[in-house]
């Protein structure tokens, strides 16, 4: 006499699968890739031309990134790891050195009367072949220099950090250092081909 097996019910295994496939795109995050903050000029009206800014060479940091991603700051090689001190350097201009930008004097309502490089312009320069790593870390590198002038002024001047700051006292201390940060059309400066 023969038994008759058992079978299993797999009618819902459909229901199952389908609910424990919505779990995981409900509950798994996605990796965004990280991405610049940068505010774009508003584009010129129609009927108008664009004008010539004339910037004293005095104002200008350059800053040049070859396919090899290696830097060349002002006509000198730097490592990473130097640029934030020397891009610091060149926005603050403490000793009002002449060979770096122009300070004039301006009154702010929150911290009085301040000298600043209002003209200072940083211009980055990528070849076609730099990594896209390396870009990062140069912008990294640049508005960490702004970031941490604006906290030494606002320790200076309120006691806090910059971003602890009202909001009159930010603006303020932005107008101090605007961050002026020029990218060029990428160009090939040379490296591998």
């Amino acid at each position: 006499m023969a038994r008759k097996l058992d079978q299993i019910n797999a009618s819902s295994m459909a229901d199952i699968s389908f609910l424990l496939l919505i779990f995981f795109l409900v509950t798994t995050s996605m990796n965004t890739s990280m991405g610049l903050t940068r505010r774009l000029p508003p584009p010129l009206p129609p009927d108008q031309k664009p004008q010539d800014v004339d910037i004293k060479k005095r104002n200008i940091f350059v800053v040049k990134v070859n396919s090899l991603n290696q830097l060349l700051v002002q006509g000198e090689e730097m490592d990473i790891r130097d640029l934030k001190e020397k891009a610091k350097e060149f926005i603050a201009n403490e000793h009002n050195d002449i060979h770096l930008p122009e300070k004039v004097a301006k009154e702010f309502e929150t911290l009085g009367v301040i000298e600043y490089t209002r003209d200072h312009v940083i211009s980055v320069q990528n070849d076609v072949d730099t990594q896209y790593q390396a870009y990062i870390d140069v912008q990294n590198e640049l508005v960490a220099a702004y970031n941490e002038l604006r906290n030494e002024l606002s320790e200076l001047k309120f006691g806090k950090k910059y971003e602890d700051l009202e909001e009159k006292q930010q603006k303020d201390v932005q107008s101090v250092f605007p961050q002026k940060i020029s990218e060029a059309e990428p160009k090939n400066y040379g490296g591998s081909n």
